[in-house]
């Protein structure tokens, strides 16, 4: 049995493949959130689009989002925040980190704040928010791939401590 790549720890059959496939509704925003996450790594556009809101549906690049669901390696799914979305609201505002990996093999954290709406008895994604975040700041310039490592071991930085 395979794992959800939502990361709720059930498995995707019990999880978020009934409500990609259309066999249940998600009962709440961040169940769509999940649900949303997994159709991108499983490639399943129809299930993006389909829960899009119908008032910005027409916005999406569906070739764009495609491609870049199809190029990524996804690797987790982080809900840092929920603010309604529950069974008696009609709005929610998730925070939420998606992080991946592109076709290059660069790691990427995707943070935004999805705005949700119900709409007709129905969680739709809405539009998305940059939340405010405080961004890593160094105090110094950072260290250069080929440049000799800061650990003094006489090595090129990406084949010492660089190395991942």
């Amino acid at each position: 049995m395979t794992e959800c790549p939502c990361g709720s720890g059930r498995t995707l059959k019990e999880c978020c493949q009934p409500i990609i496939n259309g066999d249940n509704r998600a009962e709440s925003a961040e169940v769509l959130i999940r649900a949303r996450y997994t159709a991108h790594t499983l490639g399943e556009m129809d299930f993006i689009l389909a829960t899009h809101h119908p008032s910005t549906r027409a916005d999406i690049d569906v070739a764009a989002t495609q491609r870049w669901a199809s190029e990524s390696t996804w690797l987790g799914l982080e809900i840092v925040n929920v603010d309604g979305g529950g069974l008696e609201d009609s709005s929610a505002r998730i925070e939420f980190m998606a992080r991946y990996r592109d076709a290059a093999r660069r790691r990427h954290t995707h943070h935004e704040r999805g705005v949700f709406e119900k709409y007709h008895g129905q969680w739709y994604f809405r539009d998305a928010e940059v939340p405010d975040v405080d961004q890593f700041k160094r105090d110094q310039p950072k260290q250069g791939r080929n440049e000799p490592c800061a650990c003094g071991s006489g090595k090129k930085y990406k084949k010492c401590c660089g190395a991942a």
